[in-house]
Order: C-alpha cells, then sequence, then structure tokens
C-alpha cells in the first residue's frame, strides 16, 4: 500500500511551553558571540537517560539505576545553571519517591524551576504494536494522573524512543491524553522513507500530532558531543533549519554527564554547528510553531499510516509473555466491568494490577528481547494481575448471584453464566459437575431444554458422577443468565449437524479434510455458495532454520519455504447433538502439534481450532499457513481501535487478533478471516510456485535469548532457546461474503480472548430475575471497549466507545445500568468517552482518555 502524504492545516494549536532556560554560560553570565561563519540554526539539546527497567538485566537491577540516573541529573543542574532534563516512564519516578524521598523532593524542585521537563506521559516506554487500544488509554490514564498529581504538571509532548514501531490510531490516542506532539527513533532512514524529520502524523480518525524522527540515536557515549551531533546532523532534513539532538548516557541509564555538557557550551561557543542550546522536546515544537507560523505549519507533509518496520521477529518471540498479556488485559478489563456492575470501589486493587501489566508492555519485555530470567518476573506480575482481576470479578458475581431468585428444584443444579461483553453474546459453554451417574443435561430458567452434549471431564478419576457437558448459553449484554443442569439425557440441537474422520457439516457450512496432510481441502460457505479454498495450493505448516537474532533485525518477511509437519493421526474425538470435534496429529522432528476442529450444529458460522504446539526445535520457525482461492483480494489487519490495509507482499507485519483477505471466487465476492487469542506476526503471501494466495501467522519462533546481531553466536556455545515446551491457543476460521465488517471480527475476536464464565450457584430466593443485561452497545459499528467507575469518582461510570469498521455510524447505548439510553454521532475510527454520574445520570458529558475535565461533543442522554 502506497503511503499518502496531503498538506493541510492542524486543526489544534500547541500547548505552552514549559519555562526551560537556555543560553548561560555555568557562571550565568552571557555566553561569547560566535563567529560570523557560524551556521545560521539553533540545535536544541535534548539531555535525557533513556532506561530500559528490563532488559539485559532484571528490573530489580533498572529500579536501583533510575535512583543513581536521577541523582546525576539533579547533580548536573546543580553544577551547569543551563542545564535541561527531559525525563519519560512515569514507572521511574514512582519507584524514585518510595525508595528516596529526598531525590524525590529536589525532582519537584527542578521540576517547579522548568529544568526537570516531563515528556511521554506513559507508565513506560511500551511496545506500540501489540498491546490492545485500552492498554495505550491505560498508560496515559496512570501516567498523566500520576504526574498530576505529585508534580502538578503532565506531559504535552509523548515520546517513546526506542520502541519498534507505532501503530497508526497512536495520534488519537496521544491527543485525548492531551499530547499534541511525538518523538520517536524507529522506524529508521534505512527502514521507512517518512517524508521528513518533521510531519503531521494522522490517525484513522483524522486527529494528528507533530512528529519528530530522532536522528540517528536517543543516547549518547560519555564524552564530548561531536561524533554524536555530526551522525545526527547527517540524517537530519536541513530544510527545516532548528532540529533536536538527543544526548546522554542510555539504555542502562547514566544520563548527560559533565564531558557531554562541556563540550556542548564549547561547541556553542565555537559556532561548529551553529546555535547549541540546552532545551526540551516542548520547547522545541513550540518555537519551531512561532517561526513556521501557521502556514508553514499547514505546509509540513502528512503521514496517514503506521510507522514501521523494525525488529519483525518481535512480534513472534517468546509465544508465553504475549499470551500472559493477552489473558492479563482481558482480565483486568472484565473485572473493572463487574466492580462497575457490583458497586464496588475497586480502583486501587485494579490500579496495581493494571501498573503490572503496564508494565510489562514495555518494548524488551512483551516483545521477547529481555534475558531469559526476565520473564520469570513477567509471568509472576502478569500473574497478579491475573489473580487480582479474579479476585474482583469472583466477589462481584457472587454478590449479582445471591440476589437473583433461584427456586428450589429437587435434583437440579443451579448454574449462572456471565457474560463480560456489553453485546449479546451466543456460545458454547463447558462445565463440570459432580453427582450425576447417568449424565446431565441443561434447562433454562423456564425449564426449556437448552442444547447440550457430554463432553470429557477434566478430571480423571474413579468418581462415577463426575462428568462435564457443554451447553449453548443465550446471554444477554454485560449480564447473566441462570440455567439448570439436571440429571439424564437432554435435547437434540435444531439444525443439522453430521461429522467423520474428515468432514464436518451444518446448515451453513462443510469443511472436508486430505487424509494425508489434515488440512482442509474444502471450506463451503453455504450463504454464497463459495468454497475459499477448495483447489487453493499451499501447506498448511511451514518449517524452517530461523537464523536471525531474537528481535528478528532486518528481517523483511518469514515467508521463507519450509517442510509441512507430517500428518500421523485423525480422529473424531466428538459428535453429538450441539457440536463435532476432528483432531488432526502431526509431528515433525522432536515436536507435536494437534488442531482439534470444532463446528456447532444450525447456523454456527465459524470453524473454531484449539491448538496444541508441543515444540522442541532450536534455531527454527514455524508459519501455519491458510490458504485461500480468492481472485484480487485485499488484506485487512486489526491494529489497536482500527484497522488498516496493508499490501500482499509476504511481508512480516504486526496486528491485534483478526486478519482478513477479501475478494472473490469466480466472480462471487467472498472472504477468509483468521481470528486468534495469542499471536501478534502476521502476513498476507501472494502466489508462488506451488501456493495460492495465504494468511500467514507466525506461530513459534526459537532463538536465543536476548541475542543481539551483529553478535555472532560460538558454534561450541551454550545456550538457552525460546519457546521450549507446550503451548496453547485458539483460533477462528471466519469466512464470510467479502466484507469483513458484517463478520463483526471485532467481538469475536473478544469473546475468544475473554470468555463467558459459568459458576454453580445454589438455591434462595431475591429480587433480581433469571436473566438481566447492564449494558449494551447495540452490536453495531460502534464497539464499547471499557466499562469502569471514574478515577476520580466512584460513583460515576465511564463508558468507552469506538467506530470499528472505518465508517462513520449513529450508535445508541443502552445503559441499564444507570438507568439511561445514550445515543452519539461517531466519526469513522473515533473514541468517545462518556462519564455518567449514577445519582444524575442526564448530567452525563463527554471526557478525554485520563478523565480529566470534559471535552465538546454533542450526544443525546434519556431515560432508558
Amino acid at each position: 500500500m502506497g503511503r499518502r502524504m496531503t498538506r493541510r492545516p492542524d486543526p489544534t494549536s500547541a500547548a505552552p511551553m514549559a519555562n526551560a532556560p537556555s543560553g548561560a554560560q555555568p557562571d550565568g553570565l552571557p555566553r561569547a558571540p560566535r563567529p560570523a561563519a557560524t551556521p545560521d540554526r539553533t540545535l536544541h539539546m535534548i539531555g535525557n537517560a533513556h532506561l530500559d527497567p528490563v532488559w539485559l538485566w532484571p528490573w530489580q537491577e533498572g529500579y536501583q539505576e533510575a535512583r543513581a540516573t536521577f541523582w546525576s541529573a539533579i547533580h548536573r543542574m546543580d553544577e551547569y545553571p543551563d542545564f535541561v532534563f527531559t525525563c519519560d516512564q512515569v514507572v521511574l519516578l514512582s519507584w524514585v519517591e518510595e525508595s528516596d524521598p529526598e531525590l524525590f523532593a529536589r525532582i519537584k524542585e527542578k521540576v517547579d524551576e522548568g529544568r526537570w521537563v516531563m515528556t511521554g506521559g506513559w507508565w513506560v516506554e511500551p511496545d506500540c504494536n501489540m498491546p490492545s487500544g485500552e492498554s495505550f488509554v491505560r498508560q496515559g490514564l496512570y501516567g498523566q494522573r500520576y504526574l498530576k498529581e505529585k508534580f502538578g504538571v503532565t506531559a504535552s509532548v509523548g515520546m517513546n524512543v526506542d520502541p519498534f514501531g507505532h501503530n497508526a490510531m497512536l495520534p488519537a490516542i496521544l491527543r485525548g491524553q492531551g499530547m499534541d506532539s511525538y518523538c520517536f527513533l524507529r522506524p529508521g532512514p534505512h527502514e521507512s522513507e517518512l517524508p521528513s524529520t518533521m510531519f503531521w502524523w494522522e490517525a484513522p480518525d483524522g486527529n494528528r500530532v507533530l512528529a519528530y524522527r530522532i536522528p540517528f540515536e536517543y543516547c549518547s557515549p560519555p564524552g564530548e558531543v561531536a561524533g554524536q551531533t555530526e551522525k545526527a546532523l547527517g540524517q537530519l532534513d536541513h530544510s527545516l533549519g532548528d532540529l533536536m539532538i538527543f544526548y546522554g548516557v542510555g539504555n542502562h541509564g547514566g544520563g548527560p554527564t559533565k564531558a557531554n555538557i562541556e563540550s556542548i557550551h564549547r561547541y556553542d561557543r565555537m559556532g561548529t554547528f551553529g546555535e547549541l542550546t540546552m532545551s526540551s522536546p516542548r520547547r522545541y515544537f513550540d518555537e519551531m510553531a512561532k517561526r513556521l507560523g501557521e502556514q508553514g505549519l499547514a505546509e509540513l507533509p502528512v503521514w496517514r499510516d503506521d510507522l514501521q518496520h523494525h525488529a519483525a521477529g518481535c512480534y513472534s518471540s517468546h509465544s508465553g509473555v504475549k499470551a500472559w498479556q493477552r489473558r492479563a488485559q482481558a482480565a483486568v478489563l472484565s473485572a473493572e466491568r463487574w466492580a462497575a456492575i457490583a458497586g464496588h470501589d475497586a480502583r486501587a486493587d485494579l490500579e496495581r494490577a493494571w501498573k503490572q501489566v503496564l508494565f510489562n508492555q514495555f518494548h524488551d519485555v512483551l516483545p521477547g528481547s529481555a534475558i531469559e530470567p526476565a520473564y520469570d518476573d513477567a509471568r509472576d506480575q502478569l500473574g497478579e494481575a491475573v489473580a487480582i482481576s479474579k479476585r474482583i470479578i469472583t466477589r462481584a458475581h457472587n454478590v449479582i448471584a445471591r440476589d437473583i431468585r433461584v427456586p428450589e428444584e429437587a435434583g437440579t443444579q443451579p448454574v449462572v453464566v456471565f457474560n463480560p461483553h456489553p453485546w449479546p453474546v451466543t456460545t458454547r459453554v463447558e462445565m463440570q459437575y459432580g453427582l450425576a451417574p447417568s449424565g446431565v443435561h441443561v434447562v433454562d430458567a423456564d425449564g426449556a431444554d437448552v442444547p447440550c452434549q457430554r463432553t470429557q471431564s477434566v478430571a480423571t478419576t474413579d468418581d462415577k458422577g463426575r462428568g462435564a457437558t457443554v451447553f449453548q448459553a443465550e446471554l444477554p449484554p454485560l449480564g447473566y443468565r441462570l440455567y439448570r443442569l439436571r440429571q439424564g439425557p437432554g435435547m437434540h440441537a435444531a439444525g443439522t449437524l453430521s461429522a467423520s474422520e474428515l468432514h464436518l457439516e451444518n446448515d451453513v457450512l462443510r469443511l472436508e479434510l486430505d487424509p494425508g496432510t489434515g488440512w482442509l481441502t474444502s471450506l463451503l460457505d453455504k450463504r454464497t455458495g463459495v468454497d475459499l479454498v477448495a483447489g487453493a495450493a499451499g501447506e498448511h505448516t511451514q518449517i524452517c532454520e530461523d537464523p536471525t537474532d531474537t528481535w528478528g533485525h532486518r528481517v523483511v518477511s518469514y515467508d521463507w519455504p519450509g517442510e509441512a509437519m507430517a500428518t500421523t493421526g485423525i480422529v473424531l474425538r466428538e459428535i453429538g447433538p450441539l457440536r463435532a470435534r476432528i483432531r488432526v496429529e502431526r509431528a515433525w522432528g522432536r515436536s507435536t502439534m494437534t488442531e482439534e476442529f470444532i463446528l456447532g450444529a444450525g447456523d454456527d458460522d465459524a470453524v473454531e481450532v484449539r491448538v496444541t504446539l508441543d515444540w522442541r526445535e532450536r534455531a527454527h520457525l514455524m508459519k501455519l499457513r491458510f490458504p485461500v482461492a480468492l481472485e484480487n483480494p485485499a488484506a485487512t489487519y486489526e491494529i489497536p481501535f482500527a484497522h488498516l490495509g496493508r499490501p500482499i507482499d509476504g511481508a512480516e507485519e504486526p496486528a491485534q487478533s483478526w486478519v482478513d483477505l477479501s475478494g472473490a471466487v469466480a466472480g462471487t465476492r467472498a472472504g477468509l478471516a483468521v481470528v486468534n487469542n495469542a499471536k501478534h506476526g502476521y502476513d498476507v503471501a501472494p502466489p508462488s510456485a506451488g501456493r495460492d494466495h495465504s494468511i500467514g501467522i507466525t506461530a513459534v519462533r526459537s532463538p536465543v535469548y536476548a541475542w543481539h546481531d551483529p553478535r555472532l553466536l560460538d558454534p561450541g556455545g551454550h545456550y538457552s532457546y525460546q519457546d521450549q515446551g507446550t503451548q496453547r491457543f485458539h483460533y477462528l476460521l471466519v469466512p464470510h461474503a467479502g466484507d469483513w465488517r458484517a463478520a463483526g471480527l471485532t467481538r469475536r475476536a473478544a469473546v475468544l480472548g475473554s470468555p463467558v464464565r459459568a459458576m454453580l450457584e445454589s438455591f434462595h430466593d431475591g429480587p433480581l430475575p433469571p436473566a438481566r443485561g447492564y449494558l449494551d452497545d447495540g452490536g453495531g459499528q460502534v464497539v464499547v471497549t471499557a466499562v469502569k467507575l471514574h478515577e476520580d469518582a466512584p460513583r460515576d461510570l465511564v463508558v468507552r466507545a469506538v467506530e470499528s469498521t472505518g465508517r462513520a455510524a449513529v450508535a445508541t447505548l443502552d445503559i441499564p445500568l444507570a438507568g439511561v439510553r445514550l445515543t452519539a454521532d461517531f466519526g469513522p475510527s473515533q473514541i468517545r468517552t462518556f462519564r455518567i454520574p449514577l445519582d444524575d445520570p442526564h448530567s452525563a458529558v463527554e471526557t478525554d482518555l485520563i478523565e480529566f475535565g470534559t471535552r465538546k461533543g454533542a450526544f443525546t442522554v434519556e431515560s432508558w
């Protein structure tokens, strides 16, 4: 896809800059005049200390280094009255606050002087592709609110100097958090031909920030800055005139040194590079806005895309941390919702959980590029976030369930199923039970039979009464429904369902497997008459040696020739009135993989595939490929809060939960989407020898931990390799009629990643009905992504929604929890956040992403 650049004015004005001093010698006297031949430009020297709290060291070492680095910055300020320090990553400040009150007080003094400048506004510098949209919101929510509470300021310049790419919705998120500009380093000039050093970066919703690609590096050696400056000037767009150059010892911290600062003074007096002034990103952007004027700003180029690519292997390194992150994000979002519904003020617990999630989105943790021991900590910290969330959810569910009227019925077991999603969900629920030797069937609260069938129990004991059932639940939006388990056989589901070892078929879909490859030879969508894979050539599994480092530096594509796993067995594992399941077993080398294809009865329109991969290969990777028989297809990838079309060229791309390929078969529009709950590295490959168009998911890579090219591995060395052992994940195959928008992919991904919860209940009276929903977004284009209590007011509800298809819409949100119905216009990909006082819901207002103040925006509120 070609990059589009247009010129038009920025709709907002620059924020006021901090009062940062410059232009004085260390003794406070004016500087000597420069020679007349001095270049006519000002270089804004940005003193910083990029500090990776985790990377080639554990977080405990980063904790200490934050204190040492910040003391160094304070000492430099004491020694050099013109020195200005730029600080980001709020977690570092929080560590100093709890470990060194004296240092924290000194930092406050320097903030008040305008010499310690807060940028970034986020808890850490996260990977900027893989976290969910709501995670990026929380980075700013907790980061900016901390800065405001502790220092009386917020950041107005976004700053992510070290992450490996940046998703296209970041300008919208930054704007919603009070930031109007953005500093970044990657992709470098050799990786992406951006239009200029400084340019407007525009999100799909039309929001813009003024972006600046840092030249050469964000940190420098401890000596003089001449080399840093010369290399930076070699990469800069000189048409801008005044420029920013970043300096200071970084990565393991350190910050600007005496030698750095004194060389800046020396080269400024010599006039070697022009005027060199101690500055900050805020000051630079403000002075550039003033110098260029409205017309000059309007003439800057506009970039409407993400900022890629660098280190493409990071989207598949260390499968474990990516799965843990997805699970933890889903758990905390669910806990927020149920706490709000139950009226529990769990803000402190949720903050602790979120901060563990946010910390482990750091750009050397989530991308898999840290040392091996770092992942013991990441597992434990993300596990803590999940445990906190589960306690909140369990408490809320029990508080709600105790108030449901559950009449006593002998020989039955009440079950309450909770739906965490703000739209109606119909799904299959697996439930363990006891004390029913003859099995059970399921009925609803009125005693009507519910489609169900027996399935394998998770317990393997001699207890004849234990077993498991799977039943179909139809659940209200963000709510619950009461069911009962009754002893004895149940009903058959409506609609057809047939199965054998090599086929599954219901009213909507028919799939057939090849006995040799174990992969699909047919996927017929009866609604369109299109078979999406018939005749499509290409293997499903693709294994090859992987000589690339942990990051995948310089990788453009992992669509390399490879070998297929051998199929070792196919068995029809389950057939019943509700669903059928085929198990396909494969092996290659010392590794095995099973895929279980599950299709439900009736109008189930997606194939669920459960994968168990036991990987024992070193320095190898495996792609799962999904060949299709589409003509002239287009590829669409989910990104945080939005989607992007990308070229069909086999390039390795980051994405959220789904990738779609839509085109035609014999003139009939059709498409296939692949939705998954654990992976982030994708490609869509064009036809090649013996293969048709296909979607690819990088299922596993096994590089050496924290191996950074150009360091070569010792052939006789002993190393630890990633992803050795068993991992599990799920994906969906979703055929559709050629428009992915109609396939509800964002909602399917949410349900796959955050399943409903069933709990056993007892008999009791209560005021609540057998089914109830608390918030409904209507199930259309606009998706509610957050339901929570306001950070400052536990009696105020916060509801955030985003338009998910890239097309304008009018959305009606039914909010029985607050007793109101809210109707609002949404532009394409627009994010809107509403604050609804539960004591006076008709006074609802729109707020920003950090829940400060109000925003102008029209919407209506009426009684529900």
